[in-house]
């Protein structure tokens, strides 16, 4: 496969995970009458991957995520000469996504981003975590992420089934983590959002590159371990 092709492909996976991930946050969770709250957020950030991963995992990875990139570079799964580029797609993509959904969202009487879904530690953490908490739940979740990842893609796996593992996986870290980050594990996820939030998301965006990173590297150091053949 091209390489532009599976930019192409990082691009629009990534933009959709923001648009519908972010985009059920926004749009839909703000109003309590429509009940999809936490668990429904949760759900559609997992539904987001597990479609994308159907769609275009055959052409580029379907790894939506500068930590997923760089895990998968770590345990042996991914050139480092790809990483670059497909970090550049996933960012422009998050952006993009997050675009579409100012476009949409600003289109009420009376809009004000309120967060649009950014991802926040402290007086912006959804339950009023602290930075210790918010940098110790990203980098579990992210290496968690990673293993689910990592382990469901073996060629020893069932075959055909990673895309739900993954699904299901991402949707679970989020079931944990909304209270405490707003859960990012995806510096392209943060970023798109936080560009159109400003001020405070900005400020705080260090923290949600820093931290998936780290877990997404040692769940690839791990996994090379865990998943060799002694």
């Amino acid at each position: 496969m091209s390489m532009s092709k599976k930019l192409g492909a990082e691009f629009l996976g990534t933009f959709w995970l923001v648009l519908g991930g972010c985009g059920s946050a926004v749009l839909a969770a703000a109003f309590p009458e429509l009940g999809i709250g936490f668990v429904g957020v949760a759900l559609a950030f997992g539904l987001t991957v597990l479609t994308m991963a159907f769609a275009i995992g055959h052409i580029s990875g379907c790894h939506l995520n500068p930590a997923v990139s760089v895990g998968l570079m770590v345990g042996g799964r991914f050139s480092s000469g790809e990483l670059l580029p497909y970090v550049v797609a996933q960012v422009l993509g998050g952006l993009a996504g997050a675009a579409v959904l100012y476009v949409i969202a600003s289109g009420q009487a009376g809009f004000e981003t309120a967060g649009f879904a950014s991802n926040g530690y402290g007086e912006h953490s959804p339950g009023g975590y602290n930075l210790t908490s918010a940098l110790v739940t990203e980098v579990v979740m992210t290496f968690m992420f990673l293993i689910i990842i990592l382990g469901a893609t073996d060629e020893r796996a069932p075959a055909g089934l990673a895309p739900i593992a993954i699904g299901l996986g991402l949707t679970l870290i989020h079931l944990i983590s909304i209270p405490v980050t707003n859960t990012s594990v995806n510096p392209a996820r943060s970023t798109g959002v936080a560009l159109f939030e400003g001020g405070w998301a900005i400020s705080q965006l260090w923290l949600f590159w820093v931290a998936p990173i780290v877990g997404a590297a040692l769940a690839g150091v791990v996994y090379k371990w865990l998943g060799s053949e002694d």
